[in-house]
């Protein structure tokens, strides 16, 4: 019998502390360097890998059942992947799904996304709750010819998401509306046909699935980009703002945004805020922010919502969060997260201001929050009255 020979590694992972990984690549070759979190997702990479709140990262998924499903066009949350790179335990397997348009692979080589799979993700994950979200290289070569210590010397080069402004490089190039609706079956998306609402999204980073879930209680959605000015805003004559998800440091990002939303503050109209919009409307109150160790990462994570009592099992995508004990008087927490007692939401007392870290549309992840879009929604039809 003839023996088999050792198959080569045509990826490496390369963390800032000299720690390597090997593995398969797939999806395109080359190198990236960016920051590491892990994702606890069981479906949705997907829509995980095209989340813009990802930019400058590269995700480990921990479940390892990654790319047997395929892709197709409707899952995008943006038109290309924002995900520097993915980590898996399994490399992917021939996809079997009736909506399948492709393999995950071929779909990250069109898009310049490397990945590497048959790493050890327990031991990954370990490293990053323990020592915090790690600076890495990622590289895939199919000769599996690696320079070590440049990649090493990549990730220690890399200068971290703190102080980055990344809503600049994903937001959208100008102003558009969108009136498309959440999916349903048998009928896929749908179109709002009679609008209740007149809403302005700044789009930090904004979803697509967020953008469906405004439409789907009512909203005529005009988007604008994230460096829009309250007038901007204003101008539109809008019933309520909206606040996008996004990536980076709500502080740097802040510097143009806090005075816009101060300025949309005085109009005394609703607001709603996801995430990194969170995060700001928080800044444009007087609160501050802070980098956590690894984030928040997955769609199984429970978060008590203190007006109701009631736990939700939510989906979240953050390495900042809003500082609980910085909020000033008259700025109510509404929601903290049961892992680690972190702030998730707040309110403007007596205003109909508002906002959660979570992401309430459900993509991937739970659909507990979506009151949240309805909640927006009666807002601003009191408003009407």
């Amino acid at each position: 019998m003839t023996a088999l020979a050792p198959t080569r590694p045509t990826a490496c992972l390369a963390l800032a502390d000299g720690t390597l990984f090997y593995g398969a690549g797939f999806g395109a070759t080359g190198q990236t360097v960016a920051e590491l979190c892990f994702n606890t997702s069981m479906t949705g990479y997907q829509e995980i890998m095209t989340d813009p709140s990802y930019a400058g990262q590269v995700v480990t998924f921990t479940f390892p059942h990654i790319g047997n499903t395929g892709v197709n066009a409707e899952d995008d949350e943006t038109a290309d992947p924002v995900a520097e790179g993915m980590v898996v335990k399994w490399n992917p397997t021939t996809p079997s799904n009736w909506r399948s348009a492709g393999p995950l692979g071929e779909w990250l080589a069109a898009r310049g996304r490397i990945a590497i799979g048959g790493v050890d993700t327990r031991r990954l994950t370990r490293a990053i709750r323990q020592a915090g979200a790690p600076h890495v290289a990622l590289a895939h070569d199919p000769d599996g010819n690696f320079d070590i210590e440049a990649l090493v010397a990549a990730a220690r080069g890399f200068a971290g998401l703190e102080g980055m402004d990344l809503a600049k490089k994903v937001t959208c190039a100008q102003s558009y509306r969108w009136d498309e609706m959440r999916w349903a079956w048998p009928d896929g998306y749908t179109r709002l046909e009679d609008p209740k609402f007149k809403v302005v999204a700044v789009d930090f980073g904004a979803k697509r699935n967020i953008l469906r879930c405004l439409a789907s209680v009512g909203c005529d959605v005009t988007v604008l980009p994230a460096t829009a000015t309250a007038e901007d805003v204003l101008a539109h004559k809008p019933d309520g703002v909206f606040l996008s998800n996004g990536p980076g440091d709500p502080a740097a990002t802040g510097e143009y945004a806090v005075p816009m939303i101060k300025g949309v503050l005085e109009a005394d109209i609703p607001v709603f805020g996801i995430c990194l919009g969170h995060q700001m409307l928080a800044l444009a109150l007087g609160a501050q922010t802070i980098k956590m160790n690894h984030g928040h990462h997955g769609a199984n994570h429970p978060v008590k919502d203190h007006d109701t009592g009631k736990v939700e099992i939510t989906s979240m995508n953050h390495g900042f969060a809003v500082d609980a004990q910085t909020l000033p008087a008259g700025v109510v927490e509404t929601h903290t997260s049961l892992f680690d007692g972190s702030n998730c939401g707040i309110r403007l007392d007596g205003r109909p201001v508002y906002s959660v870290q979570h992401h309430p549309e459900a993509s991937p992840g739970p659909q507990d929050s979506f009151y949240l879009f309805e909640r927006f929604a009666a807002a601003m039809a009191e408003q009407q009255a």
